[in-house]
């Protein structure tokens, strides 16, 4: 019975850990800054991080050359707006209401409403 329940414990524990290391963009297992830490340890965030990340490749790889430098140098500075909110949970989750406005905004005028869909 002992060992039965030593082998429950140590699957679920495998279980509840493998689910805190990975968010969408980063490997929470090498996250240095306040704001890493905090998407990784806030499921609210982490989502939000999955959610943004997926939606910025689809715009990436929908817009032509052009459009992809600029999205990227976007990418760059949302970022650092997003890590100045260092631990401040709400600040980042703002940041990535905001960020992913921005891309479905996108995503719908310039993709979405150009293609052959």
């Amino acid at each position: 019975m002992n060992r039965k329940f030593a082998i429950a414990l140590a699957l679920f524990s495998g279980m509840a850990f493998a689910h805190n290391v990975q968010a969408a963009s980063f490997s929470c297992n090498a996250a240095k800054t306040k704001t890493e830490l905090s998407i990784c340890k806030n499921r609210s965030l982490n989502d939000a991080d999955v959610k943004m990340a997926t939606t910025y490749q689809i715009v990436l790889h929908a817009l032509p050359m052009g459009g992809r430098d600029n999205q990227k140098d976007t990418q760059q500075q949302w970022l650092k707006k997003r890590n100045a909110c260092a631990a401040n949970v709400s600040c980042i989750s703002k940041a990535y209401q905001q960020r992913q406005e921005q891309l479905d905004s996108i995503l719908q005028d310039r993709v979405l409403s150009h293609g052959p869909f």
